[in-house]
């Protein structure tokens, strides 16, 4: 009992003059000792580390989960240590709304097929989705949750080590400064001048191991950037195939939407006002493919056999051909099209009757037909 009240006792006085060290400090009563240039960019850099890893996680946390209520309940689980419920993504309850309206309003009706398909499609992008978030938060939120919860928790500690340490050395060296000037006066015995000597030495030795210890995890900090850097590659690879398998999913969707289309409103097409790929001129494609002199008819491209059979039978118009640049790979989807590699040149022309979105390429002796999004026409 004796020895715990005196730890207690040396504990608060050690705290309280810590406190009046760092008082007079901040008044500017008592002199502080500085750590060097180095070291004091090294905590900076720490600094501005940890905040922008905070704000990057947080938003990153967004825009994988914008729906805030869903954020804090995934943030109880996780601090209660269990698992996330798997939850819906916007997509798949679209398409299960969709599916269920064609379900009632009559599957084989026009809509009905409609909202079958675009049904199927909206599941594949909540899939898609669902893939890429699993994939970004283990890759890239958790390295950086782990930085903060584990590396720059133990950073923070052994800083504010350092700080007492700190103290102690000032108050240590205020301490003899005092001793000394007594000593002067011949009011103090020299055995105090030389414990106030040895208090010194003993807090120098404690500042100057925290110190080494702290910098070694400050200049730590540069390993982080190399892992989150690793994690941020890995997190924008994920983004691209989401991306990739979502464009990929709505272009499937378009073929479909297209053919049935045509059939029911004939001499329309389904599209966008803008192609679904990026810009590919200043000019637009499906304009330039409006406004292109026409040759003869593939009479309407019927079925994919028999489109295949007549464009081979089909000859260029003497005038109207163009070449046009290939941006993107194509795979084509039947006998009808013809498949496309980035960056290679072929000829290009339309016939009558043909959707706008769509254009006859000839490469050497083959020829079909290709999607003006994935073109960049030439003059």
């Amino acid at each position: 009992m004796d020895f715990n009240m005196k730890k207690l006792a040396s504990d608060a006085g050690i705290f309280f003059t810590r406190a009046v060290q760092f008082t007079e400090e901040k008044f500017g009563q008592a002199e502080k000792t500085e750590l060097d240039a180095h070291f004091e960019s090294l905590l900076a850099r720490a600094d501005s580390t940890k905040n922008w890893t905070e704000k990057i996680l947080r938003q990153t946390e967004v825009l994988l989960q914008p729906n805030p209520s869903a954020r804090v309940e995934e943030f109880l689980y996780e601090k209660l240590d269990r698992k996330v419920p798997s939850r819906v993504t916007n997509g798949e309850l679209l398409a299960q709304y969709m599916a269920e309206a064609a379900s009632e309003l009559g599957p084989t009706t026009p809509y009905g097929k409609t909202l079958i398909k675009v049904a199927e499609a909206e599941k594949h992008l909540g899939a898609a989705e669902r893939d890429f978030i699993h994939t970004a938060s283990i890759n890239f939120l958790t390295p950086l949750r782990n930085f903060l919860e584990g590396d720059w928790k133990t950073i923070s500690k052994e800083r504010r080590l350092l700080q007492n340490r700190r103290l102690d050395l000032d108050a240590s060296k205020a301490r003899l400064k005092k001793a000394k000037a007594a000593e002067a006066k011949a009011t103090l015995w020299n055995d105090e001048v030389d414990k106030a000597e040895q208090e010194l030495r003993v807090a120098q030795t404690e500042f100057d191991r925290q110190a080494e210890v702290t910098r070694l995890l400050l200049e730590g900090i540069s390993s982080t950037h190399v892992n989150h850097l690793r994690c941020l590659h890995e997190f924008i690879e994920s983004q691209t195939t989401y991306y990739a398998q979502c464009y990929r999913h709505m272009l499937d969707l378009q073929k479909q939407l297209g053919s049935s289309q045509g059939a029911i409103f004939p001499g329309t097409f389904v599209g966008t006002a803008e192609p679904a790929s990026p810009p590919l001129s200043s000019t637009s494609p499906t304009t330039t493919a409006a406004t292109m002199p026409m040759g003869p008819s593939v009479a309407d491209l019927a079925s994919p056999g028999e489109a295949a059979l007549r464009l081979e039978e089909v000859a260029p118009p003497a005038s109207g051909t163009r070449k046009a640049r290939v941006l993107y790979d194509y795979e084509a989807a039947d006998s009808s099209e013809l498949a496309l590699l980035a960056d290679e040149l072929i000829t290009v022309y339309s016939l009558p009757g043909m959707d706008p979105d769509w254009l006859i390429g000839e490469r050497g002796n083959k020829k079909g037909k290709v999607p003006v999004t994935y073109l960049e026409l030439l003059s």
